[in-house]
């Protein structure tokens, strides 16, 4: 559970069993953290916030990437172990989780170590709001980002010319929808198969 390195101010949560730099326990601790607080702040906080309600975020970005990564870098600053630290970085007690720091009267290296892990959270929230936000714009230039408003009603049938998971009508538009796509795409298979079929029957024939 210790095998592969993560440095500790860069860390995220899908690395936390896998960050070198704390215990097989502790690790056990941080991914039950990372995965209960995430999924209430998901499923409890984001429905009764009014603010969090105006947010699009549909994949729930926020919470299983910002909030459960965070956590991993917190985390991790509090159950970081010297001596696997020190495997790492060749100094022993520079690198301290605050727990550890605290036992071993080191309580301001621990302190040191949950700074480098704020510090890193802040840069890599940093980045990506940065780099996102430019490749946005450049995608603005081409397409728009968000759909009309009438599109999002009509939903994906709107953008795909087809039904979500419509597997009980093979993908069939309804008779009264106003896609800009004149058929599904599995009308289009089905229409190019019957064709194909059509061609072969008369070259057989001939």
């Amino acid at each position: 559970m210790t095998s592969t390195y993560v440095e500790p101010t860069l860390i995220h949560t899908y690395f936390i069993l896998y960050s070198g730099v704390v215990q097989g326990w502790a690790a056990l601790i941080m991914g039950l953290f990372s995965g209960s607080i995430p999924w209430f702040t998901m499923m409890v906080i984001h429905k009764r916030s009014k603010l969090l309600q105006k947010v699009d975020d549909t994949m729930a970005v926020l919470h299983t990437h910002a909030i459960a990564g965070s956590l991993g870098g917190i985390l991790t600053g509090l159950f970081a172990e010297p001596k696997l630290n020190s495997l790492f970085y060749g100094v022993y007690n520079k690198y301290v989780g605050l727990f550890y720091g605290i036992q071993m009267n080191m309580a301001s290296t621990g302190l040191r170590q949950i700074g480098i892990q704020l510090v890193g959270i802040l840069f890599v929230i940093f980045v990506n709001v940065v780099s996102t936000s430019l490749i946005c714009l450049f995608i603005r230039l081409f397409v728009p980002l968000r759909m009309s408003e009438e599109d999002m009603e009509i939903g994906d049938e709107a953008a795909h010319g087809e039904e979500a998971y419509a597997i009980w009508g093979q993908g069939d538009k309804h008779e009264n929808s106003s896609s800009k796509y004149g058929s599904s795409l599995y009308e289009d298979v089905e229409v190019a198969a019957t064709t194909k079929n059509k061609r072969s029957s008369q070259i057989e024939m001939m």
